[in-house]
């Protein structure tokens, strides 16, 4: 299985099983309102908040919560005004690391961020040094028990997905953007339930991390970084090992 989203679903899992849970629901508020506010409040007319609110309604967060922060989204409830910014830069060993933030005030975010690079062994750097590396792809986990590989495989194919890959416990299913909501709604259609669904950036090759070491030392970057409220995602090259993870999950 490719290392691309393996740091993705665990954090998925952590969220919903300790105290991070919160935290996850302020970060899916925060998409819902920004989708909202550039695309309009209708989810079969926007992709970005039906794609938000699939994954908020994944994560259990109450309906109330939901169409209160579309609401504010679309300015029928006050709210704050978000920016979309991406931070760039490299972990321990020159492994890259890109981050899509959502703040309310630029000037503070960025030298908190570049705060916690230096003192998790890494830098930002300049814009471009490290997004070239990422593709934007649509991105749909399953659990393993969900169907036949081989019947799985034919599915997505047929409904426009360019690959599925498995790791004997769950299933990840690699669209284009364009074609990301159809399979999503082709899956949903056959009653085959999904895990996560989400847009993501998917790096062109990876940088393989055996050493137990080496890979605490990232994942202590990666969970300082995401601890930070303005932080949504984290995308990294960086293969970590499974059982460093599963160690540490």
């Amino acid at each position: 299985m490719s290392g691309h989203s393996k740091w993705s679903t665990i954090r998925h899992k952590k969220a919903a099983t300790d105290a991070k849970r919160g935290k996850l629901f302020t970060k899916l508020v925060k998409e819902i309102m920004v989708a909202a506010k550039q695309g309009g409040g209708d989810i079969e007319m926007n992709p970005r908040l039906r794609t938000a609110v699939d994954v908020a309604k994944s994560q259990n967060m109450p309906m109330d919560n939901i169409e209160r922060a579309v609401k504010k989204g679309t300015g029928e409830l006050e709210g704050v005004n978000y920016v979309e910014v991406t931070y760039e830069g490299y972990g321990p060993d020159g492994i890259a690391v890109l981050i899509d933030v959502l703040t309310d005030n630029k000037n503070r975010t960025q030298p908190e961020l570049r705060l916690t690079f230096h003192k998790k062994g890494g830098s930002i750097s300049e814009q471009g040094s490290v997004s070239w590396m990422f593709d934007t792809k649509g991105l749909i986990v399953l659990d393993h028990n969900v169907a036949d590989e081989d019947d799985l495989m034919e599915i997505v194919l047929e409904a426009g997905a360019e690959n599925l890959e498995s790791d004997g416990q769950v299933y990840e299913v690699i669209t284009s953007v364009a074609d990301f909501d159809q399979v999503k709604q082709v899956l949903e259609d056959k009653n085959i339930s999904w895990n996560l669904a989400e847009l993501t950036k998917i790096p062109q090759n990876m940088i393989k991390v055996s050493d137990a070491e080496k890979a605490k030392k990232l994942i202590t970057l990666f969970e300082a970084l995401e601890e930070h409220d303005d932080v949504q995602k984290l995308y990294s090259n960086a293969d970590i090992e499974p059982s460093i993870l599963e160690n540490l999950s």
